[in-house]
C-alpha cells in the first residue's frame, strides 16, 4: 500500500538526487512546497522552467551562458588578457575566482575531475577541447586552478601531461595557511603546502 501519493514521492526522489540533499532534507523542502502558498511553489517551477531554457553552456570555454549568447560574454570580453588560460572544474569556480577581481584571462570548464570511484575519465571531461584550445588560440600561460583533492590533483597530473609539447607555461594556484588562520590548528599537509609556496618578503 502507498503511504504518500507518488507526486509527493516523485518531489522527494528528484530533490534527493540533487548534490549534497539526502533524504530527509529531500522530504522536508517536499512538504515545505506542500504547506506554502500555491504560487511560491509555482514560482519555483517556473523558476527551473526558466532556468533550462535560458541558459546554455559557451561552445568555447564551455562556461554558463544565456540563451543565445554563444561565445559567452567572457570570452567575447577583447580587454582579457588572452595569454592567460585559467582551468576550472565548475562554473561555479569562474564566480569565485571573478569575485576576487585578480584574474583578467580567459577561462575554460572541464565540467568535473577524474575520479575513477565515480566512472569519471578523461574523455567525461572538456580536454580535448581545452588541448584544441591551446593549440588554436596560441595561449603564454594555463593556470590549472583545480579543487584540492585527490579527485583534483589526478585531474592536474594528467592535464600537465597532456599539455607537455605545447609551448605553454603551466602554473598551479598557490596553496596554504588561510588568511586569518591559526598555525596550530593547520594539518601537516596544509602546513607542507605553505612551506612549499614560501615567497620573498
Amino acid at each position: 500500500m502507498r503511504i504518500m501519493p507518488l507526486p509527493v514521492e516523485r518531489l522527494i526522489d528528484a530533490f534527493a538526487r540533487l548534490p549534497g540533499i539526502g533524504p530527509k532534507t529531500a522530504s522536508r523542502l517536499t512538504f515545505f512546497l506542500l504547506r506554502s502558498a500555491e504560487a511560491e511553489a509555482l514560482e519555483l517551477a517556473r523558476a527551473l522552467q526558466d532556468m533550462r531554457r535560458g541558459t546554455g553552456f559557451c561552445s568555447n570555454c564551455f562556461n554558463i551562458t544565456a540563451a543565445g549568447i554563444d561565445p559567452c560574454n567572457l570570452c567575447q570580453d577583447e580587454t582579457r588578457d588572452a595569454d592567460l588560460i585559467c582551468v576550472v572544474e565548475e562554473p561555479l569556480d569562474v564566480i569565485a575566482i571573478e569575485k576576487t577581481s585578480r584574474y583578467h584571462g580567459r577561462y575554460h570548464v572541464l565540467h568535473g575531475a577524474i575520479s575513477p570511484v565515480e566512472g569519471v575519465g578523461p574523455d567525461d571531461l572538456r580536454i580535448d577541447e581545452l588541448i584544441a584550445r591551446l593549440s588554436r588560440e596560441g595561449f603564454k600561460e594555463i593556470i590549472l586552478a583545480m579543487n584540492p583533492t585527490m579527485e583534483g590533483e589526478a585531474t592536474a597530473m594528467f592535464l600537465k601531461r597532456r599539455v607537455e609539447g605545447i609551448p605553454v607555461r603551466v602554473t598551479r594556484l598557490a596553496r596554504g595557511l588561510p588568511s586569518g588562520g591559526d598555525l596550530e590548528y593547520a594539518d601537516a599537509n596544509t602546513i607542507s603546502q605553505a612551506l612549499d609556496g614560501r615567497q620573498e618578503m
